[in-house]
């Protein structure tokens, strides 16, 4: 199943906007109940007036939360991101810190952002569980674990350490592309063979292609063809 993930989403990336790991944390805090592309909307202005967690730190509140309003529950995030900045100042020299340990002792950062911060600005190998991940690999039977921490650890022994990362990304671009939550497109679904819950959603190929959404759904759908048809990820194939 994870090379099939592979295959069919071979530039699969985190999707939040950053060049920092400063402008990740933000992000990611901004990324609670809001969309990716959203955030991403709303991130450049942020990012030119706050270049630094000293920034963050001394920022005016009123300001910040108009910046950041659009992401939704903004008062909240604002309190996160200007005790993020102070808590940088004043025990990490103004940057964000490279260990799990440090990272989810700051203000508004906890295992799941500290994985996506670990991840994608450190390249430490982390596994992001979030509403995606958690609902995919529980449909796929890999484990019944509904609390997030206990499914980190359990799919964390599936699959070797160096691919946590890429692997985060491949179920998360899955979940939002393919196996969506109320009407997954089973019949377009290049894990056809090994899906448990296959049948979920609408299996006709037709139908099911319908639902398939991202510039990536050409490719998927020809994936999934090529699966009904017998092909296996990363077997011969003459």
């Amino acid at each position: 199943m994870t090379r099939a993930l592979a295959e069919g989403y071979p530039d699969a990336h985190c999707e939040l906007d950053f060049t920092t790991p400063l402008e990740l944390s933000v992000a990611t805090i901004l990324s609670a109940q809001c969309t990716d592309v959203r955030v991403n909307l709303t991130t450049p202005a942020l990012f030119a007036k706050y270049r630094t967690a000293a920034d963050y730190a001394g920022a005016d509140r009123t300001e910040l939360e108009e910046f950041i309003r659009p992401t939704g529950f903004y008062r909240n995030k604002a309190n996160s991101l200007i005790g993020l900045g102070a808590a940088l100042v004043e025990k990490h020299g103004g940057e964000i810190p490279a260990t799990l340990d440090e990272l989810v002792k700051l203000p508004g950062i906890g295992r799941k952002t500290a994985n996506v911060i670990l991840g994608n600005a450190f390249g430490v190998p982390g596994i992001t569980v979030d509403t995606h991940f958690g609902r995919l690999v529980r449909r796929w039977e890999w484990t019944a674990e509904e609390d997030p921490v206990k499914v980190e650890h359990a799919v964390g022994a599936l699959v070797p350490r160096k691919d946590w990362t890429m692997l985060s990304h491949w179920v998360i671009f899955h979940g939002r592309r393919v196996c969506h939550a109320r009407k997954p497109a089973c019949g377009a679904c290049l894990l056809y063979r090994d899906c448990p819950s296959f049948g979920a959603g609408p299996t006709d190929p037709d139908q099911a292609a319908k639902l398939v959404k991202g510039e990536e759904g050409p490719h998927l759908i020809a994936l999934a063809e090529r699966t009904r048809e017998g092909y296996r990820p990363g077997k011969p194939t003459g």
